[in-house]
């Protein structure tokens, strides 16, 4: 729908301007066919949508939800606008994703990877957070834990949310791969161990079937795909969490046995089955929020648009521009639901001091918030409907007599604008599904191996109240192998040409 000839060289116009991040030019075309949010690409059925998300144009996606578009439209490989957000990291893109109601537990045509695995696989640990937002319930982190471990809670309308949670976070891609096998593979700790706390299974194991070529081995564990990757950290964590170090993949390889086929010495003291070095505690990650879930749903229901300020309204302490809308369970704080939104996608600053662990400090007493509420005095009706997050109908297009923006609207828009971001930025499409998945020491005669370099920023979200590792095993947390383009390392070769024509539509 919408490649018809008469709309093609608008909505061709349309798409270039969802690329390089042109508002105005994306909002005249929709004011004069509100159709074209719908278009798609005739190669790779990328739609705008497609690439706004992928470039991190923010605004852009908003403005085309609001003009009808598709929130779970698929590109020819399967992959929607959240799995393009996912990729490239852009969490601000994923967060106004999920504010319109996108479905996050789908999985593409080539290889059933969800939005998750392309969080995981690039180390995008904020994206990761957001997109089980809708699983993990604010409610006390141990309560949380005590019913994923088969416990008493207090809590127990919570119970379906924490099978969902599990099943989710478990869902396998092709050959059994899943969200922590690849973050374990590319050295993302943080990641790894927002996942365990998300109670990913750490003896999963990868399948002997599938369209995947998998050097590693089938049945291996995310503690082989660690041992493969090279990162201490990540197989500290995982060991520390009850991963096995005697596990035996269908090769008949140990963990050890796979870190000295890829030439990993240094993690071999760690994995040897009776090791007798001591394993650091890891307390829960910095990246687990826990009043996610409250703030989105409020948002939702009633919108980020707040009323005109009056005399009797309080406006928010943190922007100092919009009214109270919400209050934080706890200390009574109130905040816009716009502050309230961003503090608890970005912040890794954990309080638990003053509050379990998940919890997110206040930014005016620094008290721990674990959910919030929305305050009485606030009214859903004076919300407009497109810009009403709850009541979007993204089948549907809007009228544009009746929902056109007023210029007391368009401010609002404004200020979250993100900045175009340039295409040179974005590595090339390689050769897998995963681009970002490189196992180095390649055995086949493509070419010489490639060598380590040094991975820059490695700790740069780590937690401080974790055990500080040693110089010679601080040296290694930082090694990270170089990317490699060799097809039959990991996936197949179909599968890389069918994504390859979707996504150098993108990066063109």
């Amino acid at each position: 729908m919408g490649n018809s000839f008469g709309c093609s060289a608008s909505g061709e116009r349309l798409i270039s301007a969802a690329r390089d991040g042109d508002f105005v030019e994306a909002k005249m075309l929709l004011d004069c066919n509100p159709c074209l949010a719908k278009y798609s690409t005739f190669g790779g059925l990328n739609s705008p949508l497609h690439f706004a998300s992928a470039k991190g144009h923010n605004e852009i996606v908003a403005l085309l939800i609001e003009n009808g578009a598709d929130v779970n439209s698929r590109n020819y490989c399967g992959q929607t606008a959240l799995m393009q957000a996912c990729r490239y990291g852009h969490w601000e893109v994923v967060q106004t994703l999920l504010l319109f109601r996108c479905k996050v537990t789908r999985g593409d045509y080539l290889s059933g990877r969800t939005a998750l695995h392309f969080a995981a696989v690039n180390g995008h640990v904020r994206c990761l957070r957001l997109v089980v937002a809708d699983f993990v319930p604010s409610s006390p982190y141990d309560s949380i834990n005590g019913q994923a471990n088969g416990g008493d809670a207090s809590n127990c309308r919570n119970k379906p949310d924490q099978s969902a949670l599990t099943k989710f976070v478990n869902k396998a891609a092709d050959g059994g791969i899943t969200a922590l096998h690849m973050a374990a593979l590319n050295g993302y700790f943080d990641c790894v161990q927002l996942l365990l706390n998300f109670q990913a299974n750490v003896s999963a194991v990868t399948f002997d079937y599938g369209t995947s070529m998998d050097m590693i081995g089938a049945g291996s564990t995310p503690l082989h795909y660690a041992a493969c990757g090279g990162n201490l950290k990540c197989c500290q964590i995982l060991l520390a969490n009850g991963a096995s170090r005697s596990m035996l993949n269908c090769h008949g390889c140990l963990p050890l046995d796979v870190a000295k086929t890829w030439g990993r010495h240094w993690l071999e003291p760690l994995l040897t089955p009776n090791s007798e070095l001591t394993v650091p505690v890891f307390t829960p990650s910095n990246y687990l929020s826990l009043p996610l879930m409250s703030i989105l749903n409020i948002a939702r229901e009633f919108g980020l648009q707040s009323s005109a300020t009056t005399d009797d309204t309080d406006n928010c302490a943190v922007c100092l521009e919009r009214p109270c809308t919400v209050a934080a369970e706890g200390c009574r704080h109130e905040l816009c639901v716009r502050c309230a939104l961003y503090l608890c996608s970005t912040s890794n600053i954990g309080s638990e001091l003053l509050g379990p662990p998940g919890s997110i400090p206040c930014p005016l007493c620094r008290h721990g918030i674990i959910s919030f509420t929305k305050l009485p005095g606030s009214q859903a009706k004076e919300i407009k409907l497109n810009m009403s997050l709850g009541l979007c109908t993204p089948c549907m297009i809007h009228t544009r007599e009746s929902n056109h923006l007023t210029p007391a609207c368009t401010p609002e828009i404004r200020k979250n604008r993100v900045a175009s971001v340039s295409s040179d930025i974005f590595c090339p499409v390689t050769c897998s599904p995963f681009p970002s998945v490189a196992i180095p020491m390649c055995t086949c005669n493509d070419g010489s191996c490639p060598s380590f370099e040094p991975r820059e920023g490695a700790t740069e979200d780590e937690s401080s109240r974790s055990q500080s590792p040693s110089v010679d095993e601080d040296k290694m947390l930082t090694v990270r192998p170089e990317r490699t383009s060799c097809s039959k390392m990991f996936w197949s070769r179909r599968s890389c040409s069918r994504e390859q024509q979707c996504n150098s539509e993108i990066n063109s």
